[in-house]
C-alpha cells in the first residue's frame, strides 16, 4: 500500500495504555429481568497495537466496547481513555472526548448521502471547526485506497469502497484510539479483506491503536491480540494468532455451550 513516510505517526505518550477498565460491570434491568452483561471485567489495551474482541453472541463483546468508547455508562468499575476516567465527565466533556480522541466504525457504514467522500472524511474536523492536515489527510487517503474516489457520494461507491470512508473518517482526526464493531460484517470476503488490511496498515505504519469486535477468526487473526468474552468475563486471551488457533478457541466455547 502507498505510503508517504514524510508524514509522521500521530503523537503518542508512550506512558501507560490508550484505554483499560478496571472492575468494569454493565447491569441493564433489574429484579427477574436484570440482566450482567459484563461482570467485573479489567483489560488494557496497548498503543499502537490492534485487539480484537471475540465471543459467543450475547458474551458482552459490543458492550465493552461501548463502555469503552463512552457510548454507553458502567454500572460499576470504571473506563479510560489515556487517563481519563469516562464516569467523571460531563455530557459536553464526553461529547468532546469522542469527537477528538476516538475514531469509530461500524458494521454500518453511517455516511451522509449528501456528502462526498471527501466531505464525509472530514466532517468530525469540521463539526469540531478544525481545518484537517492536508499531509496527515492525503496519507490517510492514500493507506485506504481513495484518491480516486474523493468527488463520489455514497450510493456511486461499492459497500467496500463506502467502509474504506468510514475507516478514513474514523483516522482523519488522528485519535488516540479508533474502536471497529463488526467492521466487515456487510462486505462480501475480498472486500472485508481489504478493509482488515487497512486497519492493519494503520497500525503498523500510521501508530493507530484499534480495537475491533468481529465473530470471524480469520478477520481476529489479523489483530496482534485477541481477547475471549463469555458471560461478560474475560475468559482467555491470545498473541500473534493464527485463524486455527482463534477458531478452536471458539469451538471450546461452542462445546461449553452445548454441555452446560
Amino acid at each position: 500500500m502507498p505510503m508517504q513516510a514524510a508524514v509522521s505517526a500521530p503523537g503518542r505518550s508512550p506512558a501507560g495504555p490508550a484505554a483499560r477498565a478496571e472492575g468494569l460491570s454493565k447491569i441493564y434491568g433489574a429484579g427477574e429481568t436484570r440482566v450482567v452483561a459484563l461482570d467485573s471485567v479489567s483489560v488494557e489495551f496497548a498503543r499502537g497495537r490492534f485487539t480484537a474482541i471475540m465471543g459467543p453472541s450475547g458474551s458482552g463483546k459490543s458492550t465493552l466496547m461501548h463502555c469503552m468508547a463512552g457510548l454507553d455508562t458502567v454500572s460499576a468499575g470504571s473506563a479510560r481513555i489515556g487517563e481519563r476516567e469516562l464516569s467523571g465527565l460531563t455530557d459536553r466533556q464526553l461529547t468532546r472526548l469522542r469527537r477528538d480522541s476516538v475514531g469509530f466504525v461500524f458494521q454500518s457504514f453511517h455516511l451522509l448521502p449528501t456528502l462526498t467522500a471527501l466531505e464525509n472524511i472530514t466532517l468530525p474536523l469540521a463539526l469540531a471547526g478544525r481545518r484537517p492536515d492536508e499531509r496527515w489527510l492525503e496519507t490517510v487517503v492514500a493507506t485506504v485506497g481513495l484518491s480516486a474516489r474523493l468527488r463520489h457520494r455514497p450510493a456511486q461507491l461499492s459497500g467496500g469502497q463506502q467502509q474504506r470512508v468510514a475507516v478514513a473518517r474514523a483516522l482523519v482526526s488522528r485519535p488516540e484510539i479508533v474502536f471497529a464493531d463488526e467492521p466487515t460484517g456487510n462486505l462480501d470476503s475480498r472486500s472485508g479483506s481489504e478493509i482488515l488490511g487497512f486497519l492493519r496498515e494503520s497500525v503498523r505504519e500510521l501508530g493507530h491503536t484499534v480495537v475491533m469486535v468481529t465473530h470471524d477468526p480469520v478477520a481476529a487473526a489479523r489483530a496482534d491480540r485477541v481477547v475471549f468474552l463469555a458471560d461478560g468475563r474475560i475468559t482467555d486471551e491470545l498473541h500473534a494468532p493464527a485463524p486455527e488457533d482463534v477458531l478452536e478457541r471458539m469451538r471450546r466455547f461452542d462445546a461449553g455451550a452445548r454441555t452446560g
